[in-house]
C-alpha cells in the first residue's frame, strides 16, 4: 500500500543562486497555483504572489521569468527532517 505524503515542499530554484521553499498541503493545491498563476505569467518581470499558509504575516513573492527551476518533494510525517 503506497504511503500518502502530509505535504509537499516546493523548492524555487531563483536567479542568483537564491532559493526559497513552500510548502502546500496537497499536490493538486501546488498545481492549481502553477497552472493559475504561474505559468500564465512565466516570462513576465512583473512579481506575483507565492501562498505561504504556514506562516502569518509574511509574504513571498517572486518574478515569474527569475524562477531557474522548481522541485516539488513529498513529505511525510514520519519524514527525518533534513537540513540544507
Amino acid at each position: 500500500m503506497p504511503r500518502t505524503p502530509n505535504e509537499y515542499a516546493v523548492h524555487l530554484m531563483l536567479e542568483g543562486g537564491h532559493r526559497e521553499e513552500v510548502r502546500f498541503t496537497t499536490f493538486q493545491e501546488f498545481q492549481k497555483w502553477y497552472s493559475g498563476a504561474l505559468m500564465p505569467k512565466c516570462d513576465s518581470n512583473e512579481l506575483i504572489n507565492v501562498p505561504i499558509k504556514n506562516i502569518q504575516q509574511e509574504y513571498l513573492v517572486v518574478r515569474p521569468a527569475r524562477i531557474l527551476a522548481i522541485r516539488v518533494e513529498p513529505v511525510f510525517s514520519s519524514s527525518v527532517e533534513r537540513f540544507d
